[in-house]
């Protein structure tokens, strides 16, 4: 694109340094040769729920810490099936959370210079501060100190990801989000109550209980992962259960009292009756909200819907030409890789004059609770709501080969949902060991168009629990569509 234009400073400023801002701002100084700058936060800094550094939701407080700490609370099961294969051990060896945590942080701080590096060498301006609109090509940005510093744009780019929220709970500020769970100093005396049953609940529930502590998991619904494959979230359910992690589903906390010995007392509601109980720790994991919060976003014009997320078109533009969105502020598919795609769209349709909308279907995605699930496509449910005309469902649930001798009572889920007049795979799920990494295979096939007769053409690679996708042939059962769209070949 080459140099600013002379009325701007630059060609483009993002506000926001995750991993799609990040992304977004490096492709357009590399490959498009544009000016930029990003605005971001110091690492490790607070304003209004932002916790700064580049990188972001992803590398500092979520994805990756999150997914180290899940590393090392497995240890603990897998101390306890290491003896179905001959290593004797009474218990597993003592556990230091603070050597944990701090590993955790070093890697989380080594990142993050990775990502500065990432936006220096690629020639954009990382300008450290609170960034807001003050008109559509003008971003201010309050510098440590006190200070304050114009940016001018042509063009701007929100990617201010999303924040963690809690219920509106009488004593709420007792609890803790997920943001202060990747930094607790010590672990509490005992139990801990997680409120919700999102990936983020279910993922830190696991990560407790590796760590030893009892755990009670609270939630609205009947099962768990609301948005899922009904069958999966079943097989979730049983393994946390069995897992010894306690559920309680069909409820939601009344109120959260602080005890003389610091302890916590939790008052809930469940199937109409009301109940309490001691806890160490209460934490919320209720969802994330939008970051647009003081960015001045609505005093120009930018469109937000109800729940604060920017408005974006296909092409991510806001309903101001010059100002567009990425990522988790938008809120609609908030996972990182999405993030990520949603930049590269960006930069093509604005520096590169090739109209590109991200594409939203088919995007695999995880959840790593323990065992893990992960899917692609279309869940069962799904399929019947959206599609007209028959779909085989085709399930397998078995015994992994290392539970064979470990003794470990717990199953692995499989499953393929197709169209039954197309042949074309609609979706494939997962819940068991190493699901992340076999489904990210599948997705591409999936992106593919793959047909049913083409997973079962696949040689399977044995002995391994990914060949039960491609050697399923007899169909569990057959469904019927109500939904208006027909898949033909």
């Amino acid at each position: 694109m080459g140099s600013a234009e002379e009325a701007y400073d630059y060609d483009l400023v993002t506000i926001g340094a995750g991993s799609g801002g990040t992304r977004a701002s490096r492709m357009a100084a590399q490959a498009y040769k544009a000016k930029v700058a990003t605005v971001e936060l110091p690492f490790g800094f607070v304003s209004n729920d932002w916790v700064g550094g580049a990188g972001g939701t992803c590398v500092i407080r979520g994805c990756v810490p999150k997914k180290l700490l899940v590393y090392g609370s497995a240890f603990s099961e897998e101390f306890k099936d290491a003896q179905g294969f001959g290593w004797q051990a009474d218990e597993h060896p003592p556990f230091d959370w603070p050597l944990l945590l701090g590993k955790k942080a070093k890697e989380v701080q080594r990142l993050n210079g990775v990502y500065n590096k990432l936006l220096r060498d690629a020639g954009v301006e990382l300008v450290e501060g609170r960034g807001k609109l003050v008109d559509h090509h003008t971003v201010e940005v309050e510098l440590a100190g006190g200070a304050t510093r114009r940016l001018t744009a042509k063009t701007i780019l929100v990617a201010t990801g999303g924040r963690a929220t809690k219920a509106p709970v009488p004593g709420n500020e007792y609890a803790i989000t997920s943001d202060e769970a990747l930094d607790l100093p010590a672990l509490p005396q005992g139990s801990i109550v997680i409120v919700g049953a999102g990936y983020i609940s279910l993922e830190f529930a696991g990560i407790f209980k590796g760590v030893g502590k009892d755990v009670h998991l609270m939630f609205r619904k009947n099962l768990p992962l609301t948005g899922f494959d009904q069958e999966c979230r079943q097989q979730v359910a049983d393994n946390l259960q069995g897992r010894g992690i306690h559920l309680h589903p069909e409820s939601k906390p009344t109120k959260i009292e602080k005890n003389a010995d610091s302890s916590y007392t939790v008052h809930y509601e469940q199937g109409g009756k009301e109940g309490s109980m001691q806890a160490g720790l209460v934490m919320f994991g209720t969802g994330r909200a939008p970051n647009t919060k003081g960015l001045g976003l609505e005093a120009l014009g930018v469109q937000l819907n109800d729940e604060g997320a920017v408005r974006v078109d296909e092409y991510s533009q806001t309903s101001v030409p010059n100002i567009y969105a990425i990522g988790d502020v938008t809120n609609r598919i908030n996972l990182t890789p999405v993030a990520i795609m949603e930049a590269m769209a960006f930069t093509a349709t604005v520096f590169g004059g090739k109209p590109t909308p991200p594409v939203h279907q088919k995007v695999a995605s995880a959840v790593f609770v323990q065992p893990p699930l992960a899917s692609v496509g279309l869940s069962e449910e799904q399929a019947k709501e959206q599609l007209q005309g028959d779909i085989d469902v085709y399930v397998s649930k078995f015994k992994p080969m290392k539970n064979t001798l470990s003794g470990r009572d717990e199953k692995t889920l499989m499953k393929i949902i197709v169209c039954a007049q197309s042949d074309q795979v609609l979706g494939v799920h997962m819940v068991g060991p190493d699901a992340p990494e076999i489904m990210q295979g599948f997705a591409v096939a999936l992106k593919c168009n793959a047909t049913k007769a083409q997973f079962d053409c696949t040689v399977g690679i044995h002995p391994s629990a990914a060949e039960e996708l491609v050697t399923m042939r007899s169909k569990t059962r057959r469904i019927q569509g109500t939904g208006a769209f027909v898949l033909r070949h």
